[in-house]
């Protein structure tokens, strides 16, 4: 595993904290415009928007790695797919503890 450029877990709420760093956030894909931008909504109920490529059909989930480029928006690097059913209250209280007293934990 590489280790020297880590991707913080955010969710839309935290994203604002880590411009032009390294994040990953999950989004239940909302809407796709078929030129490289994905809406969706983080983990916190809240609206991101993906710029990028995504590679091929998405399913309901999907995590991007990249660079938080806005308050509310993240430039993808890589995207995967999670699933069509995903628990996003247990993944925001880990976007919450990857920020604040346990974030020693997480790389």
């Amino acid at each position: 595993m590489d280790t020297s450029n880590p991707a913080v877990f955010v969710n839309a709420e935290l994203l604002r904290l880590h411009m032009g760093r390294r994040v990953r956030a999950v989004i239940q894909v909302m809407r796709s415009d078929g030129g490289g931008t994905v809406t969706g909504q983080s983990t916190d109920g809240q609206q991101i928007t993906v710029k990028g490529n995504p590679p091929g059909p998405l399913t309901t989930f999907v995590e991007v790695i990249g660079i938080a480029d806005g308050i509310h928006s993240i430039r993808a690097e890589i995207w995967s797919n999670f699933g069509d059913t995903l628990d996003t209250f247990s993944y925001n209280r880990i976007c919450l503890l990857a920020n604040g007293d346990y974030k020693h934990l997480f790389i």
